[in-house]
Parts: C-alpha cells; sequence; structure tokens
C-alpha cells in the first residue's frame, strides 16, 4: 500500500482526511506493434510554482487498453488549499524502463477537491499539446480512509482447470468489493507459475477498500489464468462475507467452490473449477509511517561512496569525483539532496560514511568497505556538513581502484539491522545510500545480500551518477518483478530503489531527493506491520478487532 504524502507546509495535524485515489483507464492509444500497451499510471502533485513532484504509481498492466489498476493511492487531503494532480499514462515496455523511455499515453490535470466532490469523475485523457490522445480516458475514485485496519490473507487453490494446452494453468486472483455501481476491484494477487494447486503469497487488503468496514457486506473473489496476451481466462469465481470467512478459517481453513457459470450450464455434473482455500484471514490495525516516526521510531542513515578508478582522477575535470570551483560534482549533489531530507528523521544527526573500491593507506590495500574519516571505531560524520567534509578530505588520501562490489557494505549495514530485529520493537529502521558509477560487479554476492537484508528493517538506495550503462541493474527485477538470490530463493519484500541522476541533472535538486525516497515510508511501514511490530510509544492494536468491526 502506498504511504500517504502530502505536501511540505502545513504540519500532519493540519490534514483534514486521508483520500484513497482508485485508477482505472479505457481505449488507452496502442503504441505496441505486435501486442498492446502496458499501462501504468504516475500521479504528480504541484507542490510550488511550476514544480510537480511524483507522489505515487499504479502497477504495470500488460497488453491491456482497458485497465483497473489494483493498487490505491493515498494522499492527504487539506480543505484550505488547492492541491493540483496530474494522472500521467505510460506504456512500460519493460520492468526497468524509465519514464523518459516509456511511451506517453496522455494525462489529466485537476485539483484533489474536485475528485473529492464528485467521489468519482471520468475526463478524457490529453497529450502534451492538450489536443486529445485518441479517445483515451481516465476515471478516478476518492475514498476517505478513516479506518487504518487491513485484513490479512493466506490464500491457496486446489486442483484448478488447466486451461493451458500445453501447460497447467498460471492463476491469480482478484478480490472486488460490491458498491452501488457494480463490483469494484480491491486487490489482485501475484501469479503463480505452471500450477493448479497454488499458494500465494500472504498479502494485505485495507478493510475499507474491502468491504466498507461492513463484515457482512458480500465480498467476490474471481480466479484467472494469465496470459501474456492481457486476454486472461477465467477460471471460476465465489462470494462470501468477511464475516464467513473468518468463521471458516478459524478451524482450519475455509473452503469455497470455484465456480464457472458458463461451464456450469453446459457441463452437467459438474461440480466446481478448482477450490479456493482461505487459510487465514485476519484483521489487525495497520499503523502508518507518521505513526511509528512519532511514536519513536528512528531511521539510522548510511551513505557509501564508490571510489573506484573508472570514476577518473580525482584532479581531472573530466572526473566524477573532480570539484569544481563552485564546490560541485554529482555525488556531493546526490549527499546534499537525499542527506537533507533524511537527516530530520535521525535524532543524534550522526551518520556513518563508508567507502569502497579504492586502495586505502597505509597498506594500499583494496577496501570495500572503510570509513571515510579513517576511523573504523568512529566512522560517523556529523551532519550532512560531516559527510561532505569526510568525503572532501578523503579524496586526495586514496587511490581509486576496483572493482565494484556492493555486498560487503549492504552486509555491514544489515548486521545492524539484524540486531535491532533480535529486539522485536519497531524502535530502528537502516536505510543505505549507495552513490556509484558503474556497473555491480559482485552481482550474484549482491543479490543475495538483497534477498538476506529483505528480512530485516532496511532499505537500500542506489544513485547512479555519470552516464554509464546502468541497464545491468535489472538484476533488481527479478522473475516476476520478484529479485531472487543466485540460488533462487525470493526477496520478502523490495527494499531497492534506484534511480540514475542524470534524470534529474538540469531540475531541482530536491526532485532527486523525492524520488529516490519514495518509496521509504510505504517499505518501513509494510516491514513493521508485517512482523506485528508496533510503534514503541504506539497504542497496542485491538486484541480482536473483528468482533467490534460495524459498518461504516
Amino acid at each position: 500500500m502506498a504511504a500517504a504524502v502530502g505536501p511540505p507546509g502545513p504540519r500532519a495535524t493540519d490534514c483534514v482526511t486521508k483520500v484513497a485515489l482508485t485508477i482505472s483507464c479505457d481505449n488507452l492509444l496502442d503504441m505496441d506493434a505486435f501486442s498492446k500497451s502496458d499501462p501504468m499510471c504516475v500521479l504528480l502533485m504541484n507542490t510550488s510554482g511550476p514544480h510537480w513532484c511524483e507522489i505515487g504509481r499504479t502497477e504495470k498492466i500488460q497488453n491491456c487498453l482497458n485497465p483497473k489498476f489494483s493498487k490505491t493511492l493515498l494522499l492527504d487531503y487539506y480543505f484550505e488549499m488547492v492541491q493540483k494532480l496530474r494522472f500521467e499514462v505510460y506504456d512500460i515496455d519493460s520492468e526497468n524502463c524509465s519514464l523518459q523511455d516509456a511511451d506517453f499515453l496522455g494525462e489529466l490535470e485537476c485539483t484533489l477537491g474536485q475528485i473529492v466532490s464528485s467521489r468519482k469523475i471520468t475526463r478524457p485523457l490529453v497529450k502534451k499539446d492538450k489536443r486529445p490522445a485518441g479517445k483515451g480516458s481516465i476515471t478516478i475514485c476518492a475514498e476517505e480512509r478513516t479506518d487504518n485496519r487491513v485484513v490479512v490473507f493466506e490464500a491457496a487453490a486446489r486442483k484448478l482447470d488447466k486451461k493451458d494446452f500445453f501447460g497447467k494453468s498460471d492463476p491469480f486472483l482478484e478480490f472486488y468489493r460490491q458498491t452501488e455501481t457494480g463490483w469494484q476491484l480491491a486487490h489482485r494477487t501475484e501469479v503463480i507459475k505452471s500450477n493448479l494447486n497454488p499458494v500465494w503469497k500472504p498479502f494485505r487488503i485495507p478493510l475499507q477498500s474491502l468491504c466498507g468496514g461492513d463484515v457482512e457486506k458480500s465480498i467476490k473473489v474471481d480466479c484467472y489464468d494469465y496470459n501474456n496476451s492481457g486476454s486472461h481466462d477465467f477460471i471460476g469465481s465465489f462470494q462470501s462475507t468477511l464475516s464467513q470467512i473468518q468463521q471458516g478459517s478459524q478451524t482450519y481453513a475455509a473452503e469455497f467452490d470455484c465456480i464457472n457459470s458458463k461451464k456450469k450450464q453446459k457441463k452437467k455434473g459438474y461440480k466446481n473449477s478448482g477450490v479456493i482455500i482461505i487459510k487465514q484471514c485476519k484483521i489487525v490495525k495497520e499503523y502508518t509511517f507518521l505513526d511509528y516516526i512519532m511514536g519513536g521510531c528512528q531511521i539510522n542513515f548510511t551513505i557509501a561512496i564508490d571510489f573506484t578508478g573508472s570514476n577518473g582522477n580525482p584532479t581531472l575535470p573530466q572526473s566524477l569525483h573532480y570539484i569544481n570551483p563552485q564546490g560541485y560534482n554529482e555525488y556531493l549533489a546526490a549527499i546534499w539532496a537525499v542527506g537533507n531530507v533524511i537527516q530530520d528523521y535521525d535524532s543524534d544527526k550522526m551518520f556513518p560514511a563508508l567507502g569502497f573500491g579504492a586502495q586505502i593507506p597505509p597498506t594500499w590495500q583494496v577496501s570495500h568497505e572503510f570509513p571515510i574519516n579513517f576511523n573504523p571505531a568512529n566512522p560517523f560524520c556529523e551532519g550532512i556538513e560531516g559527510v561532505v567534509t569526510a568525503y572532501q578530505q578523503c579524496l586526495p588520501r586514496v587511490k581509486l581502484y576496483g572493482p565494484t562490489n556492493f555486498s560487503p557494505i549492504i552486509n555491514h549495514v544489515a548486521q545492524f539491522g539484524r540486531q535491532a530485529l533480535q529486539q522485536q520493537t519497531a524502535s530502528q529502521y537502516f536505510v543505505l545510500l549507495i552513490i556509484t558509477d558503474g556497473v555491480i560487479t559482485d552481482m550474484d554476492e549482491t543479490r543475495s545480500a538483497i534477498v538476506r537484508a529483505s528480512q530485516l528493517p532496511m532499505s537500500i538506495i542506489i544513485v547512479g551518477v555519470g552516464g554509464a550503462d546502468f541497464s545491468a541493474m535489472e538484476f533488481l527485477d527479478g522473475d516476476d518483478g520478484i529479485l531472487r538470490s543466485a540460488t533462487g530463493e525470493p526477496a520478502m519484500r523490495d527494499i531497492v530503489q534506484f534511480v540514475p541522476f542524470r534524470q534529474f541533472q538540469n531540475g531541482p535538486q530536491e526532485m532527486l531527493a523525492q524520488s529516490v525516497l519514495a518509496e521509504v515510508p510505504g517499505q518501513v511501514t509494510s516491514f513493521f506491520n508485517s512482523m506485528g511490530l508496533k510503534p514503541p510509544h504506539g497504542d497496542a492494536p485491538p486484541s480482536d478487532p473483528s468482533a467490534s468491526a460495524p459498518p461504516l
């Protein structure tokens, strides 16, 4: 789920309410020659003057000109402010495709007030020159999010129909909420490849999105066989209520016949197209990023700097480490931009700053994990200014070398995350910023290190500086968007954000920080909530919220 994002300026207490936006599109332009467009919607907000900043994006839907996005975007709503929004729709051809390389399908500009007052708007999409983007339109539904409870599901299936001629089905589930205007998509699971007895990863759906907070309200669950073409085969469906599902899952599991009504009409003796099994259905309170921060959680920020030889001689202007007369280079710009934002969440403002890929004194051995202040007993720098000073003083004292190994730095920070997790509290979260100019050399070791770190209170931000080809960073996107280790172990969650600095070279540096830090709040809340860890000084969640879940 997206973290609530609001414009800078007003305090959190000034927020009137939180609003969840659900987005769908119709009749999008088809930009692919041999298939349909793969749309994704990006939401931007105008915070000041001409500057727009991204505050969220939906998932990508493959081969679909009429997408219904399952990911909702959550915003803080300020009654007294005009909150200008822009919805941009793109055709994303690959997992690591940047917006600059994607095909633009159209946009809509409006205000949050317009959406909230109507609750649902449908408008035509336009191109950048304001001409119609074909017959494309976008529909945005707004819902006040007054309930922070979520439903935790564990789902599986048994003996699903075989839909693929040369193989088994690739099943996924869609959960729908009943509304006055019909069924509204609330969640879509991941696809399980070639399996008639799938077990899906545990997932969470906001109680309000699933049933409006009313546990007696009907819920519909559809099961499909995924096809790359975008025309998914319908396997079957069932309807129930949250209350019924909970009652069934209290013993062992709630089982529901997956019914395909067309097959049932045609086939005598038809029983079902498989069985959907809900192994767990539990209502819990989900804390927000502000709940954790205001409840005493500290964000620990570590900076790692690439000192490999591919950066060039720091004394020459062509080098990425060359500091010009104005005191600028891309490394410094990234440190300032990201550090200035995140330092507000660290109470002591003491940041460990590490280097890798250099020969260091006095032995001149290559190190992939050294403090840039050359004090292993105390690698901390005072404030972002201290990091900048240490970096400037470190440059003439090391010899740039190589290779570009990430895993030692990741493992170094992960050991602190592991220690924090052993305390079974949500008091510490670790963010590692890696600034690098090149392609990772220890790819397998890095993938394994990230997969292990995904089980810890930790996020990794990678900023690529210079003009190198960073396509090898696609290692962050494994099979079906899930990063896997070299041995195939999947990451528990997505903890890595990669951004090429060159996308922000000509814009305000604040845009870089907003881009690379956009996912951190969601990563913090998803980790602690999934571990059942409450804010250190927060109230305990209700022991049995399902027993007193009144209709809203």
